[in-house]
């Protein structure tokens, strides 16, 4: 925690200094499963067609013949025919047989095995809290007392597991977005009502690319994030999208266009792990990476993508007024040609609201709140700023129209369309849409 701690100071303190709200994102362990000890330390030789037995007492110190896992609940979750992944999939193992305190199994492949590597069992739901100890205590007296402004679950495989992570969280903690990451058949089973508790989804295709077949990872991603779309969720596309930059000063074309059909999927984010976090390269990689999403989002038909959002959201039954009003703002963008969309937003319901319906024109979110500026730095098309407070909407409305002005998103006798309140300051109120002129 002193070392984050010491992290999180550090990012707050550059977000100053360049005069950025920056969020901060807290990611859980999550339910894990891993590889025992060895005798001789180190790593042991593994040969394909060899047997190899699997037991639950981890305190056992195996050997290149039997070694421990870390699920108790091993010998009941597997049967005959299950496989079983080590160490990122490089080993891989078939269940021969189930007993009643250790698994038989087949050696697929050769490998040099390490200590304390995590075990996938695709296919199959493991039967672990979404939250261990650990990630209590992180969560409690890490994530809370820091001020982090989102949580991203690992291994969320239902429901259940969001509201538990909410009330984990308590009341200190209420203002912390939810991200479930998708990481297993179980989540995309349950991925409906996954999204629906959540504050937002990660398509986290490292560990889902071993726990259900390759091939299907990209249907589940395209599935995912079109539903998040659908509903209004921010949804972040992770892992492995230029891995060749940990070593290398470029993508390969394939991470390049796996970047940008994410971006034509309607991804809201797009993420770095390993590239920035240990990568040789890792300014290169966040600037290509950029360069990428702006090249995408150029070539994006924005009218048909209206319309296409707005067809479903029919389909599914009336809006609500504030839908209503914030689909109405993007229309009327794309018919005025307007260079801008203003949205006044106490919560960033607003905000999010004309999002969905994916304008081309960027949306300048004002808000009061310092903790919504940072939620929206999540949403695609968005630029949220800060604002001592509502009163005298339309001079809030100029003052942001002087400082886009200012940065070059508009210019003189550009349309602009504004959505506010009739009251001021009241959360989830916006119902009044007009057409303004910058000075």
């Amino acid at each position: 925690h002193e070392t984050h701690g010491a992290m999180v100071k550090r990012i707050r303190e550059a977000a100053k200094q360049a005069n950025k709200s920056v969020a901060i994102l807290l990611d859980t362990k999550g339910p894990e499963i891993r590889t025992g000890f060895f005798k001789e330390g180190g790593k042991i030789n593994l040969i394909a067609g060899q047997d190899l037995k699997l037991v639950t007492d981890y305190s056992f110190k195996g050997d290149n013949t039997c070694f421990a896992l870390s699920y108790d609940k091993l010998c009941q979750s597997v049967k005959e025919g299950s496989i079983i992944l080590c160490a990122d999939g490089s080993l891989s193992l078939k269940v021969k047989s189930v007993g009643a305190d250790h698994v038989m199994t087949e050696v697929m492949n050769n490998c040099l095995l390490g200590e304390r590597k995590n075990c996938n069992l695709p296919g199959i739901q493991v039967d672990l809290p979404v939250l261990q100890e650990k990630d209590k205590d992180d969560l409690v007296n890490f994530g809370v007392a820091q001020g982090v402004d989102f949580v991203a679950a690992s291994f969320v495989q239902c429901a259940e597991d969001v509201k538990f992570i909410r009330e984990t969280l308590g009341l200190r903690g209420r203002s912390i977005k939810i991200i479930s990451k998708i990481e297993n058949e179980a989540g995309v089973k349950n991925f409906a009502a996954i999204a629906q508790a959540s504050d937002g989804i990660m398509v986290a295709r490292g560990d889902l690319g071993m726990e259900i077949p390759p091939e299907n990872v990209f249907v589940a991603q395209k599935m995912m994030i079109a539903h998040c779309n659908r509903v209004g969720k921010p949804v972040i596309t992770a892992t492995q999208m230029l891995e060749s930059m940990c070593s290398a000063p470029r993508p390969t074309r394939a991470e390049a266009s796996d970047v940008a059909n994410a971006v034509l999927d309607g991804t809201d984010a797009v993420m770095l792990s390993g590239e920035t976090a240990a990568g040789g390269y890792p300014l290169e990689a966040v600037t290509i990476m950029r360069k990428i999403c702006q090249t995408t989002e150029r070539i994006i038909d924005y009218p048909a993508l209206y319309l296409s959002t707005r067809l479903q959201v029919i389909e599914s039954g009336a809006m609500d007024a504030v839908e209503a009003v914030c689909s109405s703002a993007v229309k009327a963008s794309i018919d005025a040609d307007c260079k801008l969309i203003v949205a006044l937003t106490e919560t960033g319901h607003t905000a999010l609201k004309i999002a969905k319906y994916r304008p081309r024109a960027p949306v300048v979110a004002i808000s009061a709140s310092e903790s919504t500026v940072r939620h929206l730095q999540l949403v695609r098309g968005v630029v949220p700023v800060l604002t001592a407070s509502f009163v005298g909407t339309d001079s809030v409305i100029a003052k942001a129209l002087a400082k886009a002005k200012e940065d070059g998103l508009v210019a003189k006798g550009d349309h602009v369309v504004a959505v506010h309140g009739t009251k001021e300051e009241t959360a989830g109120a916006s119902n009044l849409l007009k057409m303004v002129v910058v000075p």
